[in-house]
């Protein structure tokens, strides 16, 4: 017989303070430890009798993760082990609701629903760089906290008892030939028995977009494998038909996201986190003005699609989260240098073709005064943000890039390599490319814009110099990118 629970119990190094939820699945305790000092929660599986045995691997899955995965997107770790037969973890308790208790609210303001799937998106990247496919994104593991150190809103994610290491055994998928998964949210490859695509993550979170924006489901709540399969081939309804206040540029997203070939999502968490904070640059497709559901011919073609994810699961395929970067290109329009720009150019296209799903974004620093209001119009009345939005349009020309793999950004700052740090900070820049002119005395004085910029951006950064220029210095100019 499992152990009785009760407040004082010890269990480890751990005592137990109280009941905090007890569920289908698990038991929360709060429970406390004399050297640590934050909220601690413990996590005991239902091992009573009856229960299933997929909870009990469910746990050990989750208690193999935990102490390989980090950051700010998980709770953190703390311990495992066993008392009397019962398994238990401890992770850190953080403060805040799950996207559920945002449910009785919905239809949510289009801006907020692109806010939260931003943030969620940006939570599902730092997870999948550490190999680890979630499984089961849902409202009700997706935990909105909120930094007390800087009051920031940021998505944890809960529950890795569905997920998968790429590194690590599959203990659901070796134990059981069943999906695994909440049937509202399943994407059509798990339905089919793929464990190993990061993309399924982005469906599922592109179903809860759609609740979000729509209140409604877009596969309802089936109760059987056979129910779970009419994604295969039935289209969602539309959103903007369900909801006439739901914008374009997030119908397309929304729709993307549910693309029942993978292939036709987005490809990372970054490139959709970056869409939902750049809605003006989402490049609209019919996706956009999709207003009735596809007929049985729009039926099968969505069926025939789906059996490339059969064929991915007996080649035992796994995707490659880091395949499609999000790359900045840094230009200075205030001054320009045909050969520096030549040569800008030809790092870019080389870094574009070694991914065909990469995105580039060509981004200007437009200099403000610290202090004080900039006028927006030049002396001849034009908007200098929209004169520099042209001309980073007419430099990124030549690159002959589709629509939907560039887009351009005029940002504001005091100090251009402040900008270009924090823009590629928040928008989990990959690869940032610039351009590095002649060295002043000034400028090694005063130190310049790429050294700043390879010193602290948290990506990869190309420093590009003109081929008649000399050998690069340390100490060269980045580019000022903008006026």
């Amino acid at each position: 017989m499992p152990v009785k629970l009760h407040a004082g119990l010890k269990i480890g190094e751990f005592t137990l303070v109280e009941l905090l939820h007890e569920g289908g699945m698990s038991r929360l305790w709060g429970v406390s430890h004399a050297q640590i000092d934050v909220p601690l929660l413990m996590k005991l599986p239902r091992i009573d009798y009856g229960e299933a045995v997929s909870q009990v691997v469910s746990f050990e899955v989750e208690r193999m993760l935990m102490p390989v995965i980090g950051g700010v997107h998980v709770p953190r770790f703390f311990g495992s082990g066993e008392f009397e037969d019962q398994p238990w973890l401890v992770m850190q308790q953080l403060e805040g609701d799950t996207l559920e208790a945002l449910l009785k609210l919905v239809p949510l303001a289009p801006a907020r629903v692109a806010q939260l799937g931003a943030l969620a998106a940006q939570a599902l990247d730092d997870l999948h760089r550490q190999h680890v496919i979630h499984l089961d994104v849902k409202p009700g593991n997706l935990l909105l906290h909120v930094d007390p150190t800087n009051r920031q809103e940021r998505i944890v994610l809960l529950d890795f008892g569905l997920s998968h290491h790429v590194d690590l055994p599959d203990l659901l998928a070796e134990q059981f030939d069943v999906p695994m998964g909440t049937s509202a949210y399943i994407a059509p490859e798990q339905v089919l028995g793929v464990r190993n695509d990061p993309r399924s993550d982005l469906f599922a979170l592109g179903v809860t977009l759609y609740q979000l924006a729509t209140g409604n489901l877009p596969f309802g709540t089936p109760t059987s494998n056979h129910g779970m399969k009419r994604r295969l081939y039935q289209e969602p309804i539309a959103p903007r038909s369900l909801n006439p206040a739901v914008p374009r540029w997030l119908q397309e997203i929304i729709l993307r996201c549910l693309e029942v070939d993978a292939n036709l999502r987005y490809p990372t968490a970054a490139q959709l986190a970056f869409d939902l904070l750049h809605p003006e640059q989402v490049a609209l497709t019919g996706r956009a003005d999709r207003r009735q559901q596809g007929g049985r011919l729009a039926g099968w073609r969505r069926w025939f699609v789906s059996l490339g994810s059969r064929v991915e699961r007996s080649e035992g395929k796994s995707v490659d989260a880091s395949r499609a970067p999000l790359i900045l290109v840094a230009i200075d329009l205030k001054q320009s240098n045909p050969a520096l720009d030549e040569a800008l150019r030809e790092m870019t296209r080389r870094v574009m073709q070694t991914a065909t799903d990469a995105r580039l974004a060509c981004v200007t620093v437009m200099r403000v005064a610290r202090i004080g209001v900039e006028p927006n119009l030049d002396a001849e009345g034009r908007s200098r943000h929209v004169k520099r939005l042209i001309a980073l349009r007419h430099w990124a020309r030549s690159l002959n890039l589709a629509e939907q793999r560039i887009t351009f950004h005029v940002l504001e700052g005091a100090e251009a390599a402040d900008a270009l740090i924090d823009y590629a900070r928040s928008n989990a820049i990959d690869h940032l490319v610039m351009g590095a002119r002649g060295v002043t005395g000034m400028r090694r004085l005063l130190g310049s814009v790429s050294s700043r910029v390879v010193a602290e951006a948290n990506c990869t950064v190309t420093v590009v110099r003109a081929r008649a220029d000399t050998p690069r210095d340390p100490d060269a100019d980045g580019p000022t990118p903008g006026a």
